[in-house]
């Protein structure tokens, strides 16, 4: 006969979904998860680098248009269609979230074509081994001009290793030196499936507008956020320039899965 369970053994994740929300709709990018780098659509360097990251117990895109859909499918990945009107890639999964049996959501972003699998398995690990953190993300070392670049987000954390705070300005300001070193965020995010439901039912916040970050609608409510750091660099793509950029990154790099 097995022991009771203890309570932080109930709590921990025994199932981690990973979520890769992909909208169609993109203001300068429009379509951007059907953008062509380097000879695959962007939606696919996503999938098959959530793929390769070990704990996971399924990977799903959540789209809100059939052509997204049509290319997952045809690549081997899954794919559900989520409303068109979902605000964010939370939202989103949020909305597919109430339908899943899970424990924790990890949420990748589908324009991120170059994350790294090993910190998606952090994430994942975290989750299962670390009921007390409701929100899981991971920071890289800044690299020169991030700082003076609005489209990376920086991240400040407390001496525990949780966020204080979230920019697309130069945070911390290097007014003096050998203070602390500058963090770039990466657009990766593990979640208790509860606190992602409770985080969609909640209204977007002053500071998220301010920035149209909405990790910030975590902080203002007071769901502290875990930062991982050490992570591997990514590169999201939000500009045109991004895409290019981003083109000749993967041209150089091995293809997940190969094919």
């Amino acid at each position: 006969m097995h022991p009771p369970e203890t309570e932080t053994e109930t709590r921990r994740a025994r199932r981690v979904v990973a979520a890769i929300p992909a909208r169609y709709g993109s203001t300068r990018l429009p379509g951007k998860a059907l953008l062509e780098l380097a000879g695959r659509p962007m939606v696919e360097h996503v999938w098959r680098r959530v793929q390769a990251a070990q704990g996971l117990d399924r990977v799903v895109v959540l789209t809100d248009d059939d052509r997204i859909l049509r290319v997952v499918e045809g690549f081997g990945g899954e794919a559900e269609l989520t409303p068109l009107d979902c605000a964010s890639g939370t939202d989103r999964i949020a909305w597919a979230a109430h339908r899943w049996s899970c424990d924790a959501v990890v949420n990748v972003q589908g324009d991120e074509p170059l994350i790294d699998p090993e910190g998606i398995s952090r994430i994942a690990s975290h989750l299962r081994e670390h009921p007390e953190d409701s929100v899981v993300t991971l920071a890289a070392d800044a690299e020169p001009g991030d700082l003076e670049t609005p489209s990376v987000v920086k991240a400040v954390l407390d001496r525990r290793g949780y966020a204080l705070y979230f920019s697309r300005a130069p945070i911390p300001f290097p007014r003096q030196a050998g203070g602390a070193r500058p963090l770039r965020h990466l657009g990766i995010y593990g979640y208790r499936r509860d606190t992602l439901l409770e985080l969609a039912r909640l209204e977007p916040t002053p500071l998220e507008r301010s920035e149209s970050l909405e990790q910030l609608r975590a902080l203002e409510n007071g769901i502290p956020i875990r930062v991982l750091t050490g992570a591997r660099p990514s590169w999201g793509v939000d500009t045109p320039a991004d895409a290019v950029a981003a083109a000749e990154r993967l041209a150089g790099a091995p293809f997940p899965g190969g094919g």
